[in-house]
């Protein structure tokens, strides 16, 4: 699987990464074994995937006790990647978290350190990026990045200091970057890393309605605000979301791909997606993402995909916040 070069840093990072929220099992991943989780992280790491994103908040740091149990002996293999919480971003308790974090992956460096969502009010972006690039002068972070971030944060924290990544939910079915957030990344060189690929299995072509889907996945603006613990209050758009389920499906048909390929390897065609962090709880898992690693989409697939999603990008909108919008976003 032929690297990519992460940002303008000297990360060179597989084109499918492995994302370690959904290992953690619970009410709403599902039972998970852990022999299935080491066999996966082995399995990447045997076939050309070295890239591997957890977060101290994935399951209270089970996520990254996993993988660093995970990689054992195979650590200098991997391009490991983590996330600091919004509540941890003052500059005393960043350098716990970064401390506990690498205590947790037993490493004594995190190649990409992400500021998992942007500080808000209590804590300035200035004094965040200061205490990061200290922990990077110092060789606890090779590199610096960060996540949700919008199109007014993105250049208010690139003005104290350089980060090379940003990673966002981006999908066939969840394209709000496009509007803002994917240009300013293209002109200032920063590296996109998708997550929610597959927009909470929308994607796998397992569901043709929302109501045979499970209510943990039924969350986000696209499903009714009416729908079990769902925050933002919308009408949704359950018919354009399965009418573009459906179009996709036919496409993938037409060129002879399984959708849960054409939707990771779309992503790969995009500006500036760098790494798709796609989940795999079993080697099973593993070895499905590394088709579409080396899928390669014509301009017109690419075309009839970006036309069949058109009408639902344009209805959701630029607010790249999944789950709330207005008031309600977490994104500015």
């Amino acid at each position: 699987m032929r690297l990519r070069k992460l940002g303008n840093s000297s990360l060179m990072v597989s084109p499918i990464g492995v994302g370690f929220w959904g290992i953690v099992g619970g009410d709403y991943w599902g039972a998970q074994d852990e022999t299935d989780t080491v066999g996966a992280v082995q399995a990447a790491l045997e076939n050309g995937i070295n890239f591997f994103d957890t977060a101290e908040g994935y399951g209270d740091g089970y996520s990254e006790a996993m993988l660093g149990r995970a990689l054992k002996s195979r650590r200098a293999e991997a391009i490991v990647a983590t996330k600091v919480s919004a509540g941890n971003l003052a500059p005393a308790a960043l350098r716990a978290a970064c401390e506990r974090s690498l205590g947790r992956l037993k490493t004594d460096y995190i190649d990409l350190y992400q500021v998992h969502w942007p500080p808000r009010r209590s804590v300035s972006l200035e004094d965040c990026m200061a205490t990061l690039l200290d922990l990077q002068s110092e060789g606890a972070i090779r590199v610096i990045g960060v996540s949700n971030f919008g199109k007014l944060d993105m250049p208010d924290m690139l003005h104290f200091g350089r980060y090379e990544a940003n990673q966002l939910p981006y999908s066939l079915l969840w394209r709000a970057i496009e509007f803002d957030i994917q240009p300013l990344c293209v002109k200032r060189g920063i590296s996109i890393l998708p997550y929610s690929p597959l927009n909470q299995a929308l994607l796998t072509g397992r569901y043709r309605s929302a109501d045979e889907m499970p209510y943990s996945r039924t969350r986000t603006r696209h499903f009714r605000g009416d729908r079990r613990d769902s925050r933002h209050g919308t009408a949704g758009f359950e018919t354009e979301t399965f009418a573009a389920v459906e179009a996709i499906r036919e496409i993938s048909a037409d060129i002879g791909q399984e959708m849960v390929h054409v939707a990771l390897a779309w992503l790969l065609h995009k500006p500036a997606v760098t790494s798709v962090l796609a989940g795999a709880r079993n080697p099973a898992q593993i070895e499905s993402n590394l088709i579409a690693g080396s899928l390669s989409l014509s301009d017109e697939t690419m075309r009839r995909l970006d036309e069949a999603t058109d009408d639902l990008k344009m209805k959701l909108g630029p607010d790249p916040d999944m789950w709330g919008t207005g008031e309600d976003s977490r994104y500015r």
